[in-house]
């Protein structure tokens, strides 16, 4: 099984990416669900996060309250730092699982992880191949203040908070640049999907 970390900074449109890889064929993991899934209620993870953060961060459902949490850390390095440190452990194990399963299952497949932080974590090497998803800062501004409903001056503090895009780039095996929109955004992942099928020699 050829296993494939994929990463991007926040809105460079990521999840369109991972969608056009299920589509054709591939075993898609987003991290952020995993992510969701290692804070559940009753979880470690959830615990952790609470004495932490203390409970202003839990919803009245029991869940936590992402964007409250977010807010926080967006502001805060040393409590971004501490928050990673609680989740990304809890995170990989949950990948680790996920790709064995996989292997027993589809040996000869594609597994993708995808994750926001992948390479600032070091978890890019766990994996065979990297692909880092990018575009244009003006459009990663605009498309990031529309989809979150943020200021632009808050839209550029989590933009800032992660490593830069060039420098994400520079790790890149397969780099997909989405700033043309979504058909050419599919063009571009078709032809690192066409990479990633050939044989290994």
């Amino acid at each position: 099984m050829l296993t494939v970390g994929l990463t991007g900074s926040i809105a460079v449109g990521k999840s369109y990416v991972c969608d056009v890889f299920r589509e054709l064929g591939c075993h898609v993991l987003d991290a952020d669900d995993t992510a969701r899934a290692v804070v559940e209620r009753g979880t470690e993870g959830f615990r952790q996060i609470v004495a932490e953060f203390g409970s202003d961060v839990v919803l009245p459902s029991g869940r936590i309250d992402r964007r409250k949490l977010g807010a926080i850390v967006f502001a805060d390095e040393a409590k971004r730092i501490n928050l990673n440190s609680i989740v990304h452990p809890l995170v990989i194990a949950a990948q680790d699982r996920w790709i064995e399963e996989l292997e027993i299952n589809d040996p000869h497949g594609i597994a993708i992880v995808d994750a926001a932080l992948m390479i600032e974590s070091g978890g890019y090497k766990r994996f065979d191949k990297l692909i880092v998803v990018w575009c244009e800062p003006a459009i990663q501004l605009e498309r990031l203040m529309t989809r979150d409903n943020l200021t632009k001056d808050d839209a550029l503090r989590r933009i800032e908070a992660q490593m830069p895009q060039e420098e994400k780039k520079r790790f890149a095996d397969y780099l997909i640049d989405t700033s043309d929109g979504f058909a050419e955004t599919q063009n571009r992942t078709k032809a690192v999907f066409k990479k990633l099928s050939l044989p290994a020699l």
